[in-house]
């Protein structure tokens, strides 16, 4: 198995006033391509740190990550914002979805920063609304949306370029449970499917559906386990 994710002694401080906050420590951690992975944490661990770093939203203070073969830990703004767009779709708590646009027009977005033409877009928009079973809502506005329907969207826009690597950020912390189940089965699905997936989240049952769960305390790996998932 290929890595797409290569993490080696990754460390992020922040200066908070007079002190300094030392958010990821030392951390070394490989993923597979194909893998569907879960990262825990109580609040504090460090595990958005480490979310926003695996996405290239914020670069490490030291250390070394390399993105599916490419070293992306010294990288500037753009070229952030480029890999992020190119090989990284993202999932959040919040769903992040513009409300006065479709779901169709939201799911097109990384398509359009791609730089790709309408006739294309409109067929990958299509195909992924598809694959998450929202054909019929395309036209819709996220308030006309439940939230497990909006939370599809999201899953939509976030596979629509096809990325190495799905970030789901507590992808079903505002879901019943119910909802919450369907949007696991939907993750699940795209893992089984060759989709690698990371989720970052602080809820057990959530953790046990991926095959693996990686726990952070204080910003160190205290334990890394292959698991049987529940589904």
């Amino acid at each position: 198995m290929s890595a797409i994710i290569e993490v080696n002694d990754l460390h992020r401080t922040y200066q908070v006033g007079q002190q300094q906050v030392h958010a990821v420590q030392g951390l070394d951690m490989t993923v597979g391509t194909g893998e569907y992975v879960a990262i825990m944490g109580s609040s504090g661990s460090g595990k958005s740190t480490l979310m926003n770093m695996l996405g290239c939203l914020d670069t490490p203070t030291s250390g070394t990550y390399q993105l599916n073969g490419t070293e992306v830990s010294t990288f500037t703004d753009d070229q952030l914002a480029a890999i992020r767009n190119r090989e990284i779709g993202f999932v959040f708590q919040t769903f992040n979805l513009l409300a006065r646009s479709t779901a169709a027009q939201n799911v097109e977005l990384p398509l359009v920063y791609a730089g790709l033409k309408g006739p294309v877009r409109r067929q990958m928009v299509s195909d992924a609304m598809a694959a998450v079973g929202l054909s019929d809502r395309a036209d819709h506005k996220p308030n006309e949306l439940s939230g497990g329907q909006r939370q599809r969207v999201a899953i939509a826009r976030a596979l629509v370029n096809n990325p190495s690597l799905i970030l789901a950020d507590e992808p079903t912390g505002n879901l019943d449970s119910v909802t919450s189940a369907e949007i696991m089965d939907i993750l699940g699905d795209l893992n089984r499917q060759g989709h690698t997936v990371l989720i970052v989240t602080h809820e057990a049952d959530i953790a046990a559906h991926c095959r693996r769960v990686i726990r952070l305390h204080d910003g160190k790996i205290v334990s890394d386990e292959v698991v049987v998932p529940t589904a």
